[in-house]
């Protein structure tokens, strides 16, 4: 399949609905638990997070309650992505302890990374959407690809996450077609298909205008008021203090918990 821009296609990889079935039971005394209502969406103990051979993150202590709306602040460089990758299986992780919604990410498989995935939604900065296919065959392609099979199911789901965000007469629409903004709910939209536990947004506001970005923050935290977790990279200061949130702060190699009177605001 032709696919005009780089898109992050592992996190659509097909699941089958049998193969899931059996892959939850067999995982369980791998690297998945079934997670425990009250145990933390995220728990990480002693990470180091390596880029190669370069040390980006080290002792990252870290818990994160379902619920919970978390902001990742730093310099360009400072290891927001690579945290947020290591999250999502995409960076193996090179020492420590990692559960992410039930998975224990220092001992998975690359098979089970799918499952992890399915059980989170990632937003990227750019979008990511497949531009040679409407919004709707854009959604219905993670649908399918994720296991779903039944047609009136699938336009459904598809039409429930584009009310969610305010795009339901856009299903017909191209990518280009769309605003920044437009592109981004698109995006969030897709990130909800499969009802995620946890929301990873990694600058998801980078490049959209102020206003555009403060309606995407009230959606974000609408989103987390459903009882969803949030965890969102960010660069922009303002927004934080717009939309306070637990911040957390990259720096000399480190995560570290920032008050918000510690936040300063961008010029």
């Amino acid at each position: 399949m032709f696919c005009p821009q780089k898109v992050f296609l592992p996190i659509f990889v097909v699941i089958k609905p049998q193969t899931h079935h059996h892959m939850t039971e067999t995982s369980q005394t791998s690297s998945h638990n079934t997670a425990d209502s009250n145990e933390p969406v995220v728990s990480l103990h002693n990470l180091l997070i390596r880029q190669e051979d370069n040390v980006v993150l080290k002792d990252v202590n870290l818990k994160i309650q379902k619920g919970e709306f978390v902001y990742i602040i730093g310099k360009v460089g400072s290891g927001k992505s690579s945290l947020l990758k290591t999250l999502y299986a995409d960076l193996t992780l090179a020492e420590g302890e990692a559960n992410v919604s039930g998975f224990h990410l220092q001992k998975i498989k690359k098979k089970e990374i799918p499952y992890l995935r399915r059980k989170m939604g990632i937003v990227f900065q750019d979008f990511q959407l497949l531009m040679d296919r409407s919004v709707y065959d854009n959604l219905l392609f993670v649908l399918q690809a994720t296991g779903w099979k039944h047609k009136k199911e699938m336009d459904k789901r598809i039409r429930d996450v584009l009310a969610r965000v305010d795009m339901v007469h856009k299903g017909y629409k191209m990518p280009h077609q769309l605003s920044g903004g437009e592109q981004q709910r698109i995006a969030i939209a897709r990130a909800l298909l499969n009802e995620p536990e946890l929301i990873l947004a990694d600058e998801p506001t980078g490049n959209l205008d102020p206003e555009t970005s403060d309606e995407l923050m009230k959606l974000l935290h609408m989103i987390r008021e459903e009882g969803r977790s949030v965890i969102m990279a960010t660069h922009n200061h303002n927004l934080i203090k717009r939309y306070p949130g637990r911040t957390l702060k990259c720096e000399n190699a480190r995560l570290v918990e920032t008050g918000q009177e510690e936040i300063e605001l961008d010029i």
